[in-house]
Parts: structure tokens; sequence; C-alpha cells
């Protein structure tokens, strides 16, 4: 499949497995409060990562920090290094809004305006420095004509994006920021608002996506990380904070896993290992199963 963007954009391209972002002891709290304890791994160029776990152990607020949505909340506070492209984000993160053009986030429920179709894709594009009325209007009709929503709509632009089921607005979201070429699209938990056929259209267009620019996916469904990650960092919290309880190739993870956590999550959504029950967790002492 073509890019979606036509030849106008380019992606940032590397060889899969180099390092997209590098995190060394990356934390983050609010108000003193820790959402998530230092973190270190690389997430890389090529592999979808997912950043699996179960509610409240710092996922989204990770997401927060690799585009430094945090900085827009008075009381958050990022310690460590996150370099990307050579930059640590913590202590320059230079153009914000360039960073987030290029980091580009879609939230669990679909932030769209409460304006036409064409108006959610124009005045951001036009914010961006897209000056060119046509350059726009072709940059959104390609975007949506590559997720199949031009069709949907009958190319009608005009229409209210309200309008559109919670699918397409999701659907939506995601054209809007590949109008703006992205490097990186970070996706918190994007079918967890949806109908279950909604929930299947979405996936496919993030399958499509992978080829195209580099995903960092937060969810607490299995299956989704099953079927689209290369990579997981599992997170995890013992009541006080959440952290990284084991990272590495998805296929490892989630068929043997190393940490009590994650066979504890595994083992809570009945997909266990065969021989690795959620009782040796709950009588080891919370020491690693062997």
């Amino acid at each position: 499949m073509a890019p979606v963007c036509g030849k106008k954009v380019r992606f940032m391209t590397a060889p899969d497995g180099r390092p997209l972002f590098v995190l060394e002891n990356l934390s983050l709290s609010y108000a003193g409060r820790t959402a998530f304890r230092p973190v270190s791994g690389t997430i890389r160029h090529g592999r979808l990562t997912a950043i699996l776990g179960p509610s409240g152990c710092g996922k989204s607020s990770l997401l927060s920090a690799l585009n430094r949505l945090d900085l827009t909340i008075p009381e958050a506070r990022v310690a460590g290094r996150l370099i990307f492209d050579g930059r640590d984000l913590v202590t320059a993160p230079g153009d914000l809004r360039g960073l987030r053009r290029r980091i580009a986030r879609i939230f669990q429920t679909p932030a769209i305006l409460p304006l036409s179709i064409a108006e959610n894709f124009h005045l951001p594009l036009k914010a961006h420095g897209v000056r060119n009325a046509r350059e726009r209007e072709e940059r959104m009709r390609q975007a949506l004509d590559s997720l199949g929503l031009l069709a949907e709509i009958d190319g009608d632009v005009r229409r209210p994006a309200e309008d559109l089921s919670g699918g397409q607005q999701q659907r939506l979201c995601l054209a809007r920021a590949l109008a703006l070429a992205p490097d990186v699209l970070l996706l918190d938990e994007p079918t967890s608002h949806l109908d279950p056929l909604s929930a299947e259209r979405v996936e496919a267009t993030i399958r499509q996506l992978k080829s195209q620019l580099d995903i960092v996916l937060v969810t607490h469904d299995l299956g989704l990380a099953r079927r689209l990650a290369e990579d997981v960092w599992f997170f995890w919290n013992d009541g006080s904070a959440g952290y990284c309880a084991e990272q590495g190739p998805a296929e490892r993870l989630l068929h043997t896993p190393g940490s009590p956590e994650l066979l504890r999550f595994l083992t809570a959504a009945g997909l266990a290992p065969a021989g690795r029950l959620y009782w040796d967790f709950r009588h080891s002492g919370g020491t690693s199963p062997s």
C-alpha cells in the first residue's frame, strides 16, 4: 500500500530493530504521587510495541512522557532520560508542537472537533504550517481514503464529524494524525470504547499501518497484543506505584512469562502456559516461577 499522504511527505525510516526510544531510569509522578517507577529499555523501529497491563499501572502515563504531553499537566514531573532521534526529550524537548506532530497520540475516546470532517483536518494542518488549501484537501482525502472512510461517507467531508459512528470517529482521528505525516503513533487503548465490529475495523487499520510507521500501543487486551505486537512491555502495580515487570519479544513473554506478575495476568485471563498455574504464584512467596 502506498504511503497515505502521497509523495509530498516523508516518513522517518531506519532499519528494523534500531532504537526508536531509549529510556534510562525514566519515571513520572503527579503532585508527588508516582505513576510509574524508573524504567529502562529500548522501543525499537519497525516492531509494534504493546504496553500491556491492568488499569492503573502507568501505561498511559508512559505514553504521555513519550511525546511530552505530560508538560500540559502542571503537577506532572518526569525524571530520567528519554532519547528520541538523538535528543533527550526530558532535558531538551525542543519545539513541542513539532514533536507532537512527529509523535502523534490517539486517545481511548475519539478526540474529534465538534465541526465538519473537513474542518477536523484543515484546522490542525493549517496550525502545523500547511498553508496551501489544495494541499490540505489532498492530504485529507488521501488519509481518509487510505483508511476506507472516504467511501463510507460518500466523499462528503462537509458532514459533521459527530455524526460518524464511534469506530468511524476513531479512524477519523487516525486519518487526521496521518495527514500530518507523523513518524510514530502512540495509541492509547484505541478499541476499548468500541463495539466488537468497530474494534475489529480499527484493529485492521492498525495492522495496515504497521508497515508505514512505528506504533506504540497501550492495551490491557491480551488478544489484541498477541495479534499485533512484536514486542511487549508488561506493567504492573504493587499498590503503591506502577512499574515495568518484564519486557521483550511478544512471542516469548506471552507464552513463557518470566515474571510472577505477568503469569498472574495471563492466568486471570485464562491464558496461563500449560503447567503454569496461578496457584504457583500465590504459593511461591511472590518469587518468579521456575
